[in-house]
């Protein structure tokens, strides 16, 4: 991934460009993150699901190599909300608003 990890500053005038309106990109941002984290988890969960056990007795919890790789590998992958912000500002997220029934 070609996203900074790390905390920086977002011009806030970069973001509102794309829409017009600041509120509705964050709206946008936020929605496009969810997109995104929730598919990580999923992919975390099927990956982590490999290494279940089928027995519930807590005194045999076994440390296992790769399960604990697979789990620091997605701790220092980037955010999802710093993947959403750089794709909204590289024009790769599509949104489309959808036209209210008028009365």
């Amino acid at each position: 991934m070609a996203t900074n990890p790390s905390i920086i500053t977002r011009d806030p005038d970069k973001i509102a460009d794309v829409t017009g309106n600041l509120y509705e990109s964050v709206s946008i941002i936020s929605k496009r993150a969810r997109q995104i984290s929730s598919k990580m988890k999923e992919e975390l969960n099927n990956k982590l699901a490999e290494f279940a056990s089928g027995v519930d007795n807590l005194e045999e919890v076994f440390e296992n190599r790769e399960q604990i790789e697979i789990s620091k590998f997605y701790e220092r992958m980037p955010k999802a909300g710093s993947i959403s912000i750089d794709e909204f500002i590289d024009g790769k997220t599509y949104h489309s608003f959808r036209e209210g029934a008028e009365e």
